[in-house]
């Protein structure tokens, strides 16, 4: 028996994985991970694969980075953890000094979670409790954007719009508006990004006029929707958003847990279309893929709905346990310092463009609709009919073929349903961008190979696919 046998057969005894239907391993074999370095991981046997997902889009300075090392192995010495209620340490001040410093002017106040599902449900209360604090309780729903995903607990699915993660519990979920979204991929031929995602504003801007009284924030994923598929849309959106917000009295919640940090281009995608929202989530690359850490900015507008005297209850009673955790918050002042020391945003300029020549070839391929970019954010749409960009049927599984042959070449690419897409750690070169754009080419060749075999019924939803 392999070490990487040893190690799956005691795995699936006792593990239940995330996002996974277990019974698929019966047939797909578990890569156990023994250690990681820059984009490379290296199972039990010794084979590497280079992570181009960035694992689970968090990673960004690669795999055991020396320096991200080092700050957290200086902290462990210092204090592991101390209750932030009451108290607190120097880690968790100075980080929340250098993001209210690096975000938009007018964020001035930091509240800490523990993830970005949880960061979401803390801007969703927040906005709906200001509200109940400022005399107006009916402003108590929120509006999202179709194909969208905000997270996995119970509000923040109900601001989500991808079924294969909400239908099961429709039950549990909240009452939101949906609105159609910008999408770009969706836009009639012959019209450009700006000018879709500009019409497609229009939906909004009725639903904002209809329902602005009881709506207490829109919450969207500025520029990407990452699981619904890395759907992507023009920054002008963002700006008319704001207006509209400003307009109508309805706060703006950005979900920025995937794309902040450097993912679109510039440090937040909020600067695209030069706007602050009211409330920045943020998650996921924060700490450079070490720790679970979350922060949710706001106004000092917000804060100070909340700020009375305790007989009022007109605090904000929301805890985690490990929020502002001193060895999380000392991992992300470190990726912080990567950035600001290594002028990493620049850097990416030459990587994105090196991951567009490299895949551009693909858009002449005959069941691809769609080569789209937004920075350091890369995806390919593989589809059974380009002209009208008729979808494969999601049980196919055609991006699990694409996932397999990676495997074998040494790439984690792991498709959603089928959009292969690169969301690579920026210590990546130009070489190994190289690398993926041939594997993934070889992996659509592989999964577009052979013609629809499925019988959808009629009526079936079309939106069930692999998750990513």
């Amino acid at each position: 028996m392999s070490l990487n046998d040893h190690w799956m057969q005691r795995d699936l005894a006792v593990l239940w994985h995330p996002c996974t239907q277990m019974k698929d391993h019966e047939q797909l074999p578990l890569v156990p991970i023994k250690r990681g370095e820059g984009v490379w991981l290296e199972d039990f046997d010794g084979k590497r694969y280079l992570d181009a997902v960035s694992s689970w889009w968090v990673n960004v300075f690669g795999h055991a980075n020396p320096r991200i090392n080092q700050r957290i192995k200086d902290q462990v010495d210092q204090l592991e953890h101390v209750i932030l209620a009451g108290f607190s340490h120097a880690p968790v001040v100075e980080l929340s000094e250098r993001l209210v410093k690096l975000t938009p002017a007018g964020l001035d106040r930091v509240f800490y979670a523990d993830n970005g599902s949880s960061c979401i449900e803390v801007a969703l209360k927040m906005s709906f409790h200001y509200w109940l604090n400022v005399g107006q309780p009916a402003k108590k729903r929120f509006v999202t954007l179709s194909n969208s995903y905000h997270g996995e607990t119970v509000a923040a699915m109900s601001v989500g719009d991808v079924a294969l993660f909400t239908d099961t519990y429709k039950a549990l979920l909240l009452d939101t508006l949906k609105v159609p979204s910008p999408d770009c991929f969706h836009r009639p031929e012959g019209m450009g990004w700006e000018e879709h995602s500009r019409a497609m504003f229009a939906h909004m801007e009725q639903t904002l006029a209809e329902h602005h009284r009881e709506v207490a924030a829109v919450i969207v994923e500025p520029l990407i929707q990452g699981a619904g598929g890395m759907r992507m849309y023009h920054p002008i959106y963002l700006k008319l958003l704001r207006e509209a917000c400003d307009r109508y009295g309805v706060h703006l919640i950005h979900d920025e847990i995937a794309v902040g940090f450097g993912r679109t281009g510039t440090m937040f995608a909020c600067e695209q279309a030069g706007i602050r929202p009211d409330f920045l989530c943020l998650s996921k690359a924060l700490t450079g893929g070490y720790l679970p850490l979350a922060a949710c900015l706001t106004t000092d507008t917000v804060y100070q709905a909340f700020y009375d005297d305790y007989s009022t209850l007109r605090a904000f009673l929301h805890s985690h346990s490990y929020t502002g955790n001193p060895l999380a918050c000392a991992a992300a002042l470190a990726t912080l310092d990567i950035f600001e020391q290594d002028d990493v945003i620049e850097a990416n300029k030459q990587l994105s463009a090196r991951m567009a020549s490299a895949t551009a070839h693909l858009a002449d391929h005959p069941h691809v609709a769609e080569v789209r970019q937004t920075g350091m954010a890369l995806a390919v749409e593989m589809v059974q009919d380009k002209a009208s960009k008729t979808a494969y049927p999601w049980q196919e599984r055609r991006g699990l073929k694409v996932f397999q042959h990676a495997l074998s070449r040494g790439a984690l690419l792991r498709p959603l349903g089928s959009v292969v897409y690169f969301l690579p750690p920026y210590v990546i070169t130009p070489d190994e961008i190289d690398f993926l754009a041939e594997v993934a080419s070889e992996g659509i060749d592989i999964a577009t190979r052979d013609a629809v075999s499925v019988a959808v019924p009629r009526g079936a939803r079309t939106e069930f696919r692999d998750p990513g």
